[in-house]
C-alpha cells in the first residue's frame, strides 16, 4: 500500500513537472555597484537633466505607474504633473505628444536585453563605434557601458521629450544646432551642469576616482547601474511555481498552458522573460503624431523598417517583455489599448480590433490641435496595417481570455514593484522630485 502511495505522489509530481514549459536556464543578473546604483537613482529623480530643468527621467518612468507613465503617449516638455493628471502647461504649451508609449523598465539589466525602443534602433553591436549600434552612427561618443546605459540618456535629445524647445534653454538650442554628442553640445552641456553640483561631484569621485571628469556617458552608465538593481523582476508567482516553491491559481495555472499551448503567445513571448526580442508587426492603431522624418507630413509610425530599410519589417515593433505587465498599461508601441484584456484579445484577431476598434480605449491627456486619429480614421492605412501582420488569428472564449490575463498577472514580482531604493525625498539639484 506504501508503495501504491509513493508511486501516485511521484507520478502526481512528475505530472506537474511535465506541465511546467521548459524555458531553459533562469537569467543571471551581473552584481551591483552600489556607489553607482545610488548615484543613478539620485539622477532618475532628478529635473536637472532637462533642458529646462523640469522633466526627470521618472516623469515618464515612474514606479508609481509600472515604470511608466499611465498614458497611451505621454507629454514631456510643456506638460505638468505626474501620469493620467499630467496635462499641458497654458504658459508653455506641447508642440505634441510624444509619438510613442513609454516603455516599462524592467529587467533591462539582464544580458539578454541587448536592444532598446519600440523600433530597436539603439542595440549592443560589436561592429558599431563603442559597441553600440545607434541613430548616431559614427558621431556616438566613446564611454557608455553597453545599450542600456546609452538609451538612458538619449530622451535629453528630444525636444519633446526632455530638452525643450528651441531657444528655450541651451540644450535645445544646441539640439536644434545638430549639436548633440560634439565638444560643447548637448550632452557637455547636462554633464557641466551635473559637475557643477558638490554633492554630485563628491558622488562621482567615489564612483570615477577623485577628480575625473564627469561626461554625459557617465551619467548614463549610473543611470543604467540603477535601473538593473531596483528594477529587476525575476520572483514572481509564476517563478516561484517554475522553482517548485510554490503555486498558481487555478485560473493562471489554466492560462499559463493556454498560453504555452493552444493560444500560441509563447511563439513571440519566449523564455523567462517571455520574449522573443524580435519584432513582429500586430496592427495595433495608430495614434498620435507618428514618426515622420523632417522633410515629411505624414502622422504615420513604420516602426522597425525605418532602422533597417527592409519592407518585410514595416509596422513591426519590438516584442515587449511581460514581466509585471499588470502594471505598465497601457499598452502596444501606441498605447492604445487601456487594458490586458484589450490588448490580448487585439493579439487574437488583428484585423477585427483594429476595424472595431474605439478611441475610448486610449488614455489621452487633452492637448489642444492634436491630431491624434489621422491614421487611425484613414481606411488606406488601416489596409496597409492589415497587410503586414505576420500573425496568424486564434480563435479563444472569453473565459479562456480571463485566464490568459490571470496568468499574465501571476507575472508580477510584487517586491520588485514596490522599489528596492525607492523615491527619494531630495536630490542634489534642491529641484522638486515627483513622489
Amino acid at each position: 500500500m506504501r508503495w501504491f502511495i509513493l508511486l501516485t505522489l511521484m507520478g502526481a509530481s512528475a505530472t506537474q513537472a511535465q506541465s511546467r514549459p521548459d524555458l531553459g536556464p533562469r537569467p543571471a543578473f551581473p552584481a551591483p555597484d552600489m556607489a553607482a546604483v545610488e548615484l543613478g537613482q539620485l539622477l532618475f529623480y532628478d529635473p536637472i537633466l532637462s533642458g529646462n530643468r523640469n522633466i526627470a527621467c521618472s516623469t515618464c518612468h515612474h514606479p508609481r505607474l509600472g515604470t511608466g507613465d499611465g498614458l497611451s503617449l505621454g507629454l514631456g516638455e510643456g506638460g505638468i504633473g505626474l501620469g493620467p493628471d499630467r496635462k499641458p502647461d497654458p504658459a508653455n504649451l506641447p508642440e505634441q505628444r510624444i509619438p510613442r508609449n513609454a516603455p516599462g523598465l524592467w529587467n533591462l539589466g539582464a544580458p539578454e536585453f541587448t536592444v532598446m525602443f519600440h523600433d530597436g534602433r539603439l542595440e549592443d553591436h560589436p561592429d558599431h563605434p563603442g559597441g553600440i549600434r545607434t541613430p548616431l552612427g559614427e558621431d556616438m561618443v566613446a564611454g557608455f557601458d553597453d545599450a542600456l546605459a546609452a538609451q538612458a540618456m538619449f530622451p535629453v535629445l528630444s525636444a519633446d521629450e526632455m530638452a525643450g524647445h528651441y531657444s528655450e534653454n541651451e540644450v535645445a538650442q544646441a539640439v536644434r544646432l545638430g549639436q548633440l554628442s560634439t565638444p560643447g553640445g548637448a550632452w557637455d552641456r547636462i554633464a557641466a551642469r551635473v559637475e557643477a553640483i558638490p554633492a554630485y561631484r563628491v558622488a562621482f569621485d567615489e564612483v570615477l576616482g577623485e577628480g575625473t571628469p564627469i561626461t554625459f556617458a557617465d551619467i548614463g552608465n549610473v543611470l543604467a547601474d540603477f535601473i538593473r538593481f531596483e528594477w529587476r523582476a525575476d520572483m514572481s508567482p509564476f517563478d516561484a511555481y517554475m522553482l517548485g516553491q510554490g503555486d498558481l491559481p487555478k485560473a493562471a495555472k489554466r492560462g499559463m498552458e493556454l498560453f504555452y499551448g493552444a493560444a500560441d503567445c509563447s511563439q513571440c513571448h519566449t523564455g523567462w522573460f517571455q520574449t522573443d526580442h524580435g519584432f513582429h508587426a500586430l496592427a495595433v492603431p495608430q495614434i498620435g503624431p507618428g514618426k515622420a522624418a523632417r522633410f515629411e507630413t505624414h502622422s504615420r509610425d513604420e516602426g522597425r523598417i525605418r532602422v533597417t530599410g527592409r519592407a518585410e519589417d514595416a509596422f513591426a515593433f519590438r516584442t515587449p517583455s511581460l514581466r509585471n505587465v499588470g502594471q505598465t498599461a497601457p499598452y502596444g508601441h501606441s498605447g492604445a489599448f487601456a487594458t490586458l484584456e484589450d490588448i490580448v484579445w487585439h493579439h487574437l484577431s488583428p484585423e477585427q480590433s483594429l476595424s472595431s476598434y474605439s478611441k475610448s480605449q486610449a488614455v489621452l491627456p487633452q492637448l489642444e490641435g492634436a491630431q491624434d486619429w489621422t491614421i487611425q480614421d484613414n481606411a488606406a492605412e488601416r489596409a496597409a496595417l492589415i497587410a503586414a501582420v505576420d500573425l496568424d488569428p486564434v480563435s479563444l472564449t472569453a473565459a479562456e481570455v480571463a485566464d490568459i490575463v490571470a496568468f499574465l498577472h501571476a507575472l508580477t514580482d510584487e517586491e520588485a514593484a514596490k522599489g528596492r531604493l525607492g523615491v527619494p525625498a531630495k536630490v542634489p539639484s534642491g529641484l522638486p522630485v515627483d513622489q
